[in-house]
This record gives structure tokens, sequence and C-alpha cells, in this order.
């Protein structure tokens, strides 16, 4: 299931037969996580259809750009994470630039999943300390055993151990908690059909217009997994592009049906009656669907969150030990301890960090991986196993793209309340 950092990925039987699904799940694995828990609101908000479609452009977009950035990869000798190859075709001031979209997404995603994971687990195991509906409640030390926070800490404290200890998901485990996920969200769908109510899929509203934005970018967002597919695929690197394609197809369908299902059973007017970390949506489906579609909802977020914390948390751990040659203590700390600052002051909710960390830290990814790509194919120092040959007006489309996101989103923060 896991294996140390830097050895070269062997695999046997099964998984030597099909190097491919495994590293298509590594990418699915990567962009499935504390997203898909924060879609349905947002798209709740602004309309199905007009979510949907957004799902549908965004993602296309986005399986360009990690198109763009497995030709990256494929036309280097060198491994790198994104802040080498930055290094590489952009120079130093590339470097910095990415370092800090880097740095910004891997760290408020790292946020979200904390946040996420916490609110999740709470809402599994607080029927057994039965929360709230004890004399005890009003203690400091039960406040603490009955609130997202103490799950929270538990799964940074696993998550760390784990990290610590060198290993890494070599793309079994994301192939078998992917697997599940699609089994669990198929359940849900079954055990809910009959709960949806039509009438919560009419109707857009256009003041909220960009309010997905920024959020359904953060859930498609999976860089960071790219330069660990060649390592994954071995000798099988002209199955880069295919893999790509479909890493990044497959959660566009999974969102749209997770959407479906859970905007179809809440609708925005339950919506709106929570607390802003009560709008995760497999939280909202335990409020107002049965005990057990709870249960099982809450189980997606646990799984979907748990793989990918583990890769973006050593990607990141990667790029200061690797490419800024920081200590192994000195790279942890900087690794975990920023969210765990952020999440036990309650600084953020998740929902507000992960749109914003989509909208600004993705489009200067994106925006960043385009003009790599452009120079990788005049620099590169490796014939490549597929080369995409686009008009150059497809990246000027991009960059543009993404300079609107994130000028929306810094808009949003300044002069707008969100």
């Amino acid at each position: 299931m896991f294996k140390k950092r830097g050895e070269v990925k062997e695999y046997t039987g099964f998984f030597g037969r099909y190097r491919a699904l495994i590293a298509t799940t590594t990418l699915i694995g990567t962009i499935v996580g504390a997203g898909i828990l924060a879609i349905p609101y947002v798209v709740a908000k602004a309309g199905f259809l007009y979510g949907a479609f957004l799902i549908i452009s965004l993602g296309i977009v986005l399986m360009f750009v990690n198109l763009f950035m497995g030709e990256v990869v494929l036309r280097t000798k060198q491994q790198h994470q994104l802040t080498g190859y930055a290094e590489k075709y952009l120079g130093k001031n590339g470097k910095k630039i990415m370092a800090f979209s880097l740095l910004f997404l891997i760290y408020g995603a790292l946020t979200a999943y904390l946040i996420g994971e916490g609110e999740s687990l709470f809402q599994i195991f607080k029927g057994i300390f039965e929360c709230g509906l004890t004399e005890q409640g009003d203690s400091l030390l039960w406040g603490f055993v009955c609130s997202p926070l103490l799950y929270s800490l538990l799964f940074f404290l696993v998550t760390f151990i784990i990290i610590y200890q060198g290993v890494k998901a070599t793309g079994k485990a994301e192939l078998f908690l992917i697997s599940a996920l699609l089994v669990i969200i198929a359940l849900v769908g079954i055990f809910s059909f009959d709960q949806i109510s039509w009438s919560n899929f009419t109707g857009t509203n256009w003041a909220y217009f960009f309010l997905p934005y920024g959020v359904i970018f953060f859930a498609l967002h999976g860089t960071a997994a790219v330069p660990e597919l060649q390592e994954v695929l071995g000798k099988e690197k002209k199955q880069m592009k295919k893999v790509i394609v479909w890493g990044s197809v497959i959660p566009i369908i999974l969102y749209i049906v997770f959407c479906f299902f859970i905007i179809g059973i809440i609708g925005l007017q339950n919506f709106e009656l929570l607390q802003p970390n009560e709008r995760i949506a497999t939280i909202a489906l335990s409020f107002y669907s049965s005990p057990i579609l709870g249960f099982l909802a809450n189980m997606i977020a646990v799984l979907a969150m748990f793989t990918s914390y583990l890769t973006l948390g050593i990607a990141l751990l990667e790029v200061y030990e690797y490419d800024y040659h920081l200590s192994k203590a000195k790279a942890f700390f900087l690794v975990f301890s920023v969210p765990l600052f952020v999440v036990l002051f309650n600084l953020t909710s998740f929902i507000t960090i992960i749109g914003m960390t989509g909208a600004i830290a993705g489009g200067l990814d994106g925006i960043l991986i385009t003009l790599m790509y452009w120079k990788a194919k005049q620099l590169g120092n490796r014939k490549p196993e597929y080369s995409l040959n686009l008009p150059r007006i497809v990246g000027l489309m991009v960059i543009v793209f993404f300079s609107l996101g994130i000028a929306y989103q810094l808009w949003a923060i300044f002069f707008k309340s969100l």
C-alpha cells in the first residue's frame, strides 16, 4: 500500500500489468478531495444547470493544463516538482511565483482537509459519545470531546505519523479508495433517489454567477500529481496522455453526479439554514436524510480527503527537501504548522478557504504551467511520448481565463462580502 519516498516504483501481479490504471487513480485520488464537499452548496446558490456547465468547462480547461504539465515533464530528463520545472523554464522569478502559488494552493488544501475531516469524523462518531444529550455537555472537557476540533487533531496526528515514517501512496491505495468512493456514491443514489425534489434543479441566480468558480477550480485541480505519474508508469510513459485525460475526465463526471444527488435531496433552502461549516455536502446530508445515508456520505468525505492529504503533504515536503534543500525537521515544521495553526484558531471556514485557494493559487498555477509548456517545447532536453501541437491561441485563452478568475477573487476579498 505504501513505500519509501524516492524509491523506483515496482509493481508485480495485477498492479504490474495495469500501471496505467494505477497512474490514473493516482491523479484522480489527488483531484478528488475536500473540494467535492463544497461544490453542491455553491452550485445550488448559482443554479444546478449553470453549475454543471461550469464543472464541465473548467474541467476541460484543467485537463489541458494537466496535459501541458505532462508534456513539460516528458520533455525534461531531470525529475523535479513544480517549482523545479518553473526554475528550469521560467528562471528564478518563475520559480518564486510558482513557489508562492504552490504553497498557497497546498496550504489551503491541507487546511481544508483538516477542517473537512474533523467535521466528517465528528458526524460519524458523535453518536458514540451522545454529544449534546447528557448533562456533561456544558463542561470544557466534554465540549472538546464533542467537537470537530478533536477529530481534526486525531486525523492530523495519524497522517503526520504516516508521512514522518517516510512512506507514500504507490497508487494501490488510490485504486482501493477511489473504487470504494464510486461504490458509496452509487449506494447514495440508490437509497436517496425517491427523496430527490426536481424543483431543486430549476432556475439560475445570476447574482452568484462567479461564486462557484473558485470552489470548482479547487476541486478539479491536481497538477501536483502529474510529475509523479512518470514514476508510476515507469517504461510505459507512452500511456501518460491517456492517463491524464481519463484522470481529469472522471472527476468531472463524479462531481456532476454527486451534485445531482446532494442538491436534489437537500436543496438551497435547507442549505441556507445551516452554519457555514455545516454546509459541507456530507454534513448537510446527515441532517436532511436517513442516518445510514448520512453515515455513507460522511465516509465519502473521509475516504476522498485522506489520500489527497497524504499526496499533497508529501508533494510539499519534497518541494522543501528536494528543491530548497531544507532539513527533514525544518521541512516537516513548515508543512504541518501552518494548517494546524489556522484550524486551532478557527481563522477561516471550509468553503471560504477552498474558493479563495482555487481561484488565486490555482489560477497562478495554470498560467505558469502554460508558460512552461511553451518554453519546454523550445528548451526541453528529451523527446516526449506525446506532443499536443495546439495553436498558441489556446494557451492565450487559458491565461486570460485564469487571469479574470484571479481578478474576480481579489475583488471579492477586498470589496465584497462572501
